[in-house]
């Protein structure tokens, strides 16, 4: 297994104004660099899945495998012989509104898809967390 987190803390935004922007999963690629496009299948919530295709790499399929509004989100991807959690929580805290996302890869080929996907993602996630707060003002 590797695991990997990131964590900002921010005054900014709202854990509402974050799941606005979130949950709006076909319009992720509106602020999100990375995304060449998405779209959700069916409503955002447990099982739901979406559709989701980076500008450097292939559409995949991921899965909601938690989802409890405004606090917390976990995302699956499924490759062969391993699997990547995205979980995105929202926390307020005296210093501010916590966002933390971390990145988790399980399973037998767990170094092999840290190495091609999820260590790009992970490296990623403090300027996507900033260009995160960026949309959600907007909201």
């Amino acid at each position: 297994m590797w695991t990997k987190s990131h964590t900002l803390v921010t005054r900014e935004v709202t854990k509402e104004q974050l799941w606005k922007l979130f949950s709006d999963v076909d319009r992720w690629h509106t602020w999100d660099a990375g995304v060449e496009y998405a779209r959700l299948l069916g409503k955002f919530e447990v099982g739901a899945q979406f559709i989701l295709k980076p500008k450097k790499g292939p559409q995949v399929k991921i899965k909601l495998v938690e989802v409890i509004e405004n606090r917390k989100f976990v995302d699956c991807t499924t490759f062969p012989l391993a699997k990547m959690y995205g979980e995105h929580t929202y926390e307020d805290t005296p210093e501010g509104l916590r966002m933390t996302t971390t990145m988790k890869v399980v399973g037998p080929l767990s170094f092999l898809w840290r190495r091609i996907v999820a260590q790009e993602i992970a490296d990623a996630l403090p300027a996507e967390m900033v260009e995160q707060v960026k949309a959600a003002k907007k909201l």
